[in-house]
């Protein structure tokens, strides 16, 4: 969702933006949102993108790594059929106790099969 928002193309992109903008919405993000995210913008030599992601982390709540959630993100994905860093991600906002969980992803990929928190795609109208 950060890639989208930070591109803010299309219908997909505003409503990223909206999403990150809201401003009855805490932004949780964990240590692994970080991690997928700034390393490439900076590998790719992005310094707008990075300030962007840097931005967006300094107004919202971190979670840091967590030994429990990872060994719980192993049973995310082993139950659900999950990549390795979507289980990743969910089982660090279920430890965090989230509201919801939002995903630019479409909303039938596995990740949303996911159950014990509100699975969200910014891809539904």
């Amino acid at each position: 969702m950060l890639v989208a928002a930070f591109k803010g193309q299309g219908e997909i992109g505003q409503r990223a933006l909206s999403v990150l903008d809201d401003p009855e919405r805490t932004l949780v993000v964990s240590d692994a949102v970080r991690l997928e995210a700034l390393p490439m913008a900076h590998y790719h030599r992005q310094p707008q993108e990075a300030a962007f992601y840097e931005a967006v982390f300094s107004r919202a709540e971190n979670i840091a790594w967590n030994v429990s959630a990872l060994e719980q993100a192993q049973n995310i994905a082993e139950a659900y059929g999950i990549a390795a860093m979507e289980a990743v991600h969910i089982a660090h906002a279920i430890a965090a106790e989230v509201d919801e969980f939002m995903s630019a992803g479409k909303p039938t990929k596995p990740m949303f099969r996911v159950t014990g928190i509100c699975m969200r795609s910014i891809r539904d109208a």
